[in-house]
């Protein structure tokens, strides 16, 4: 029988997340904005690069601004469905733009995301055989998902294409349609700030004090 846990993981593809409007930024194109006196969406995109587990390639989903992002060194994807669908409307992007068995999401805006995001979503995918790995972590004492960060099988691609056709938008509604393992980030040496973002200009200035 083969060892599940001791099986190499499959290729992953990491999809930046920069396609939302900004609204509680007064509408700006948030992974634009400085941080540390570089684009959050540079920073995250660096992040990644820096992962235990790198992923083998990495796109950018942006709704504006597209030759900006390109700029940054990965392939730019907008959203195929019009008028800033959210979320999940990335994720499609992602998945239909995906040459790997796996895709992980990370959004633009929370700069401090773990180091080991990637390898720790792979890992508990692999060994749970599930079809998504979603993190979470303690806000407030309590351990919350971060829908955001997700490893999503590729073979999923048709059926949030479907979800979204049908007007769904909540990733939570549709993570429960399939088998999701949820992932905690509350382990001693893990920091408290990782999944901390940044909804306004004021947020973000916070972030970058120590």
């Amino acid at each position: 029988m083969t060892d599940i846990a001791a099986s190499p993981p499959a290729a992953i593809t990491a999809l930046l997340l920069a396609g939302g409007r900004g609204s509680r930024m007064g509408g700006v194109d948030k992974g634009l904005q400085l941080f540390q006196n570089q684009p959050l969406a540079q920073h995250a995109l660096q992040r990644l690069r820096q992962q235990t587990l790198p992923p083998a390639q990495l796109l950018i989903n942006a709704n504006r601004h597209l030759s900006e992002y390109a700029a940054f060194g990965a392939p730019v994807w907008p959203d195929a469905i019009a008028d800033f669908a959210g979320p999940l409307a990335g994720f499609l992007a992602g998945l239909d733009h995906c040459e790997t068995p796996l895709l992980l999401t990370v959004p633009c805006d929370v700069p401090y995301f773990p180091l080991s995001l990637c390898e720790r979503l792979a890992q508990s995918l692999r060994t749970q055989q599930a079809e998504i790995a979603m993190a979470a972590a303690l806000e407030d004492g309590r351990l919350r998902t971060q829908p955001v960060f997700c490893l999503l099988r590729t073979s999923l691609a048709k059926s949030l294409a479907h979800f979204l056709e049908s007007g769904g938008r909540k990733i939570d509604a549709w993570t429960a349609q399939h088998q999701t393992v949820v992932v905690a980030f509350d382990a001693p040496g893990d920091d408290p700030r990782a999944f901390a973002n940044a909804n306004t200009i004021a947020e973000l200035r916070q972030l970058e004090q120590p």
